[in-house]
């Protein structure tokens, strides 16, 4: 019997018994799969439901789902909830943070415009951006089977960034004015529920930009030695916080 193919869909497209859709998805199903009336498929909602089914028509638009199981969403991972609190890096780097911070089990990205951010995103560009950001979270959580999806939201600034992101543990990584190592802090403190981890863009945060964010009650903490880029820093630190307290 052949495996199951599983697929993240928006709830949205899901009502009365069935799920359809048209668009990268419908494309993904039909003209790359080859997908066939009959063959059955596991659709998770971005509520972490998973709906068994079987396609019940395919046209050159659209595919329509018939669901014949419904399950509610798997009990909480004992991982802490993680939000990385990024400043915008130059290019394509936060692409980067963004699909390997979905697979390595983020539940959120705060992303803000830092004083040392080069890009300068308004208007149109803004959500433009934000929707590739989006659909980038969107295909990392298919491909790595989660069964939820990390959510994406764009801060104005530092200030603002430091101000609203809530964590019963928060942490700044601040590499050249702290002796404060992450693997002593953690070790001294119990499992929190949330944590916020706090990175900036190339050129790390101005000096009033770190006074905020200690202001609001974020932890300096270094990786040691070495100097991460930014989007290196942003995984590793997920990377290290899951190992300790989450489930790798």
């Amino acid at each position: 019997m052949s495996e199951q193919r599983r697929f993240m869909v928006s709830s949205r497209s899901i009502r009365d018994g069935y799920a359809s859709f048209n668009g990268e998805l419908h494309h993904h199903m039909a003209r790359v799969l080859r997908l066939r009336p009959g063959d059955e498929l596991l659709l998770v909602d971005e509520q972490g439901r998973s709906h068994q089914g079987v396609i019940d028509q395919i046209t050159q638009e659209w595919t329509a789902v018939r669901l014949t199981v419904t399950r509610e969403a798997a009990p909480p991972s004992i991982s802490p909830a993680i939000t990385i609190v990024q400043g915008l890096p130059r290019g394509e780097k936060i692409d980067l943070v963004l699909q390997k911070g979905t697979e390595l089990g983020v539940n959120g990205f705060s992303l803000f415009r830092a004083d040392r951010s080069v890009p300068r995103l308004t208007g149109d560009k803004l959500q433009s951006r934000l929707e590739r950001w989006e659909r980038i979270v969107f295909e990392a959580a298919r491909q790595s089977e989660r069964f939820d999806l990390p959510q994406v939201v764009w801060i104005p600034s530092a200030r603002d960034a430091a101000e609203n992101v809530k964590a019963d543990l928060k942490l700044l990584l601040w590499e050249r004015g702290t002796s404060v190592h992450l693997r002593e802090t953690l070790a001294a403190l119990p499992r929190p529920a949330s944590i916020a981890i706090a990175i900036g863009p190339e050129g790390g945060f101005a000096p009033d930009e770190f006074q905020a964010f200690s202001d609001q009650g974020f932890i300096p903490v270094t990786l040691g030695k070495r100097i991460l880029r930014t989007e290196t820093a942003a995984l590793a630190m997920t990377a290290i916080v899951q190992y300790i307290w989450g489930d790798i």
